[in-house]
């Protein structure tokens, strides 16, 4: 029965990507970016209806930039949960543009790819993320550099956050967590790490029970003095700090 519901649902969500390569390509030049952003939100959340995923949001989600967004990276739905939440321009490996049909949707909207093995390449990006948030957008970035298991928080790559520095930007800390919707134990079948193929966990993903996805905000703060180093311990330590309490 379990295969029989994963590909059911596989059948639907293919069915909505393909919709929202369609809206991508017809509908978004003539929208603003805030009609986007709420077409982003409710494709997403519909997505992760179909995905049999449950969406939990705690404290308060700022919808308004210029604003930096950090947060633990555990899976491929972290930025499928995290736009259901609050749509953001992500940053992401530049891996992720070239993944089947997902690909397309990610490139489709607006993410900032990066060659995470070159430092040149940091830079790059580094100063495509002023640009975004001089014009007052939501910039998303996953500085752990890698997925987790979720049971903790990896030390944060500094790197990115000088776009923050740089233009003044407030940055908001974010914990990500995936659950059983039963016990609320740790739920394994989103995780995206070693040598797990992204297929494998799609099929983990439509083959469980269900999954709640918990969303964790944090209060956004601003460099005050500090080095990207510096408040890069400060704000891994903040997430980690929300990923215990999830």
């Amino acid at each position: 029965m379990k295969n029989l519901r994963a590909a059911w649902r596989a059948w639907r969500a293919i069915v909505h990507v393909l919709f929202g390569l369609w809206i991508m390509r017809r509908e978004f030049p003539r929208m603003t970016h805030a009609q986007q952003r709420l077409v982003v939100r409710e494709w997403s959340r519909r997505m992760l209806g179909i995905l049999g995923v449950v969406l939990e949001v705690r404290g308060e989600v700022h919808d308004r930039g210029p604003l930096l967004v950090v947060s633990n990276h555990i899976s491929w739905l972290d930025i499928l949960v995290m736009n259901a939440c609050q749509p953001a321009r992500f940053v992401s490996k530049a891996d992720a543009g070239h993944w089947p049909v997902l690909g397309a949707l990610i490139r489709g909207a607006g993410t900032l790819f990066i060659e995470r093995e070159n430092r040149r390449d940091a830079m790059r990006v580094v100063h495509l993320m002023a640009e975004r948030l001089v014009d007052r957008d939501i910039v998303a970035v996953f500085p752990e550099g890698t997925t987790g298991d979720g049971r903790g928080v990896l030390p944060f790559h500094a790197n990115l956050l000088q776009a923050a520095i740089s233009t003044g930007a407030p940055v908001l800390p974010v914990a990500l967590g995936y659950r059983d919707p039963a016990d609320r134990a740790i739920s394994d079948a989103p995780l995206f790490i070693g040598d797990t193929t992204l297929l494998s966990s799609i099929w983990r993903t439509l083959r469980a029970d269900g999954v709640l996805a918990v969303v964790c905000h944090g209060q956004p703060q601003e460099a005050q003095g500090r080095d990207r180093r510096a408040w890069a311990r400060d704000l891994q330590q903040v997430v980690a700090g929300l990923a215990a309490g999830i």
